[in-house]
C-alpha cells in the first residue's frame, strides 16, 4: 500500500508542471474549461512538451557551466526548471492562441481553415475592433464601442460604452450613460460599422440610413 501511494505522490509530482501549464492557458485565454478528465488528458500533453524542453535545457545549462557555473544538476534543479519552463510554455500557447498566428501560418500552407479560436463570436471580435450595432431581441437597436463582450455568446455580459439608441429618427444620445450592460441572452445579432476610408460618417444625431459608400 505504501508503494502504490509512493508511486502515486511521483505520478502527481511529475504531472504538477502540466497542470501549471494547462492552469496558465485557461487563465489567459477564453477557452472553456474542460472536465476533469480531459484536464487530466491536457497536463499529460503539456508534460510531454515540458519533459522534451528538459532535454534541451540540461545539455544547455551544461555547456554554459563550462564558462560560468550555475550549479549542480539533480532533482531540485530539474524541478525548478521544469516549473519554469511549465510557466514558459503555458505563456506561449496562451499567446498563440489570442493572436492566431500560428493557425494563420497553418492556414497559409493549406493545412486547416480553422482560427486559434474557440468560436467564431470570439474570433470576430476578436478580429474586427470597431463600433457596432446590437440588435436585441425586443427589436431595439444600440451603438455603441464594445468595451468588453462575452467570450460565450451564450452567456455573459456585454459592456457598450456612449451608447446611443438607434431609432427610425437617428442616433438617440444618452448624455448621462458612460456604459450600458446587456446579458448575451437579450442580443439577437451583431452589426460592425465599418471603419475605413471609403465610408463617409455622419453625425450620431443623423439618420444612420443616410451612411452610405463614398465611390457611390
Amino acid at each position: 500500500m505504501e508503494a502504490v501511494s509512493g508511486d502515486l505522490f511521483k505520478i502527481l509530482m511529475l504531472l504538477l508542471p502540466g497542470f501549471l501549464t494547462a492552469w496558465i492557458f485557461h487563465a489567459f485565454t477564453a477557452y472553456p474549461k474542460p472536465s476533469q478528465f480531459e484536464r487530466v488528458v491536457q497536463a499529460l500533453i503539456f508534460t510531454v512538451f515540458i519533459q522534451a524542453s528538459l532535454y534541451i535545457i540540461k545539455p544547455t545549462l551544461l555547456w554554459l557551466g563550462n564558462y560560468h557555473s550555475f550549479g549542480h544538476w539533480n532533482v531540485e534543479a530539474k524541478t525548478l526548471w521544469s516549473y519554469i519552463s511549465a510557466f514558459t510554455i503555458g505563456i506561449v500557447f496562451s499567446t498563440l492562441a489570442n493572436n492566431d498566428k500560428f493557425h494563420a501560418f497553418m492556414r497559409f500552407i493549406g493545412v486547416t481553415k480553422q482560427t486559434s479560436y474557440h468560436c467564431e463570436w470570439f474570433g470576430t471580435f476578436n478580429a474586427n475592433v470597431t463600433h457596432v450595432i446590437l440588435h436585441l431581441t425586443d427589436d431595439r437597436r444600440i451603438f455603441g464601442w464594445p468595451e468588453e463582450w462575452p467570450a460565450d455568446p451564450e452567456r455573459g455580459q456585454f459592456i457598450l460604452r456612449n451608447p446611443s439608441w438607434v431609432t427610425e429618427k437617428g442616433y438617440e444620445d444618452m448624455p448621462t450613460v458612460k456604459y450600458i450592460m446587456f446579458k448575451s441572452s437579450d442580443i439577437k445579432w451583431v452589426e460592425f460599422i465599418q471603419d475605413n476610408p471609403e465610408v463617409i460618417y455622419v453625425e450620431k444625431s443623423a439618420d444612420p440610413s443616410t451612411i452610405q459608400n463614398s465611390g457611390s
